[in-house]
């Protein structure tokens, strides 16, 4: 698939996540076949440039081609302003959110609480879109609430507005992230818009990937939680949607590896203090998904530097590998990492 310029490798991509997909996962994602994988949300604001956290997030040395930034707001001038500027610093293609629900968000009327507002939306994507010279793709949901799912008019616009691709969460802002997840809606909008479009929610393996796509007609799937701790994940499901049946089973070393060299790079990214907190919540992910972990969360959450919470890590991960080898007497099997397979 393509939007604008860009030849994706593939129509299964990153959900942008604050705090999450910062530019270490972003590139550990794209290495395992993620064919996007945006930004977390920067402010339209500029006056919040300075601080460190939004310096990380305009932050995009080495990571791979196309590089996608999602930005928030309200005003359709800043908006653009903050488009610019971002393209200017790199950027290839510009998201609009006007999908997160988190109250701070919403109480600016930004980011869901925009569905409210058609004509405010339909200047936003105008302005941006007439701002930007690269493609602008917009990611929201079905709607305000439940009584009035207004997500195919909003899609609608976005078409008309010259939006180059969607991402639809299938939830509404009322639904939070709870319940499940419904795609009756997202199926109208893709009989109603011929751009791009990306379903999203509750897509946590290949198989529910499959019927997500055959349900909607979607052109693909975008992934949030279910990379928490499982970045492999794109790899499965690309493969599965390829041919049909699950992939080879991951080695269990590529597993151990993957985990220390993304300790690695959140080091160098963030620094010592904050590499360290940062690292803390992706270990807790990969932890829960490891089959007979080592019980060793505790000292992990309580390490206080790079040096030791990377050493009980190794240190940790070698004897979690050994004991799976250890069980398989040198012949290989499969272990089970959070519902995929890793080849022992």
């Amino acid at each position: 698939m393509r939007i604008g310029p860009y030849e994706l490798g593939s129509n299964v991509v990153l959900a942008p996540m604050a705090g999450v997909t910062d530019r270490p996962f972003r590139v550990i994602a794209k290495q395992f076949g993620a064919g996007l994988a945006a930004s977390e949300m920067i402010t339209s604001d500029v006056r919040l440039w300075t601080t460190k956290k939004t310096q990380r997030r305009l932050d995009h040395e080495g990571e791979p081609e196309p590089r996608v930034v999602q930005l928030a707001g309200a005003d359709p001038e800043a908006l653009a302003d903050a488009a610019r500027r971002n393209i200017d610093l790199g950027a290839q293609i510009i998201d609009i959110n006007m999908g997160c629900p988190a109250k701070k968000v919403c109480n600016r009327l930004c980011g869901s609480a925009l569905l409210t507002d058609e004509p405010l939306v339909a200047k936003i994507l105008e302005a941006v879109v007439n701002a930007s010279s690269v493609p602008v793709t917009l990611k929201t949901r079905t709607g305000w609430n439940r009584e009035e799912r207004n997500g195919v008019r909003i899609a609608q616009l976005a078409e008309a507005c010259g939006i180059a691709a969607l991402a639809i969460h299938g939830r509404t802002r009322e639904d939070f992230y709870d319940g499940a997840a419904e795609y009756e809606t997202i199926r109208e909008i893709r009989s109603r818009v011929d751009i791009p479009l990306f379903a999203n929610g509750d897509i946590d393996s290949a198989q529910k990937a499959r019927e997500v796509l055959d349900f909607t007609g979607a052109t693909g799937v975008m992934l949030g939680r279910a990379a928490h701790g499982s970045p492999w994940i794109f790899r499965d499901v690309n493969y599965f949607l390829s041919h049909g049946k699950n992939a080879p089973a991951l080695p269990i070393r590529k597993v151990s590896d993957t985990i220390l060299a993304h300790l690695e790079s959140l080091y160098a990214f963030y620094g010592e203090e904050t590499g360290v907190r940062v690292a803390r919540k992706h270990l807790g992910w990969y932890l829960e998904k490891m089959q007979d972990a080592p019980d060793v969360r505790r000292e992990l959450m309580a390490a206080s530097t790079s040096a030791s919470q990377f050493a009980l890590s190794k240190k940790s991960l070698d004897e979690w590998c050994d004991l799976l080898e250890g069980r398989t007497n040198g012949a290989a099997t499969v272990a089970t990492w959070g519902g995929i397979a890793a080849c022992v």
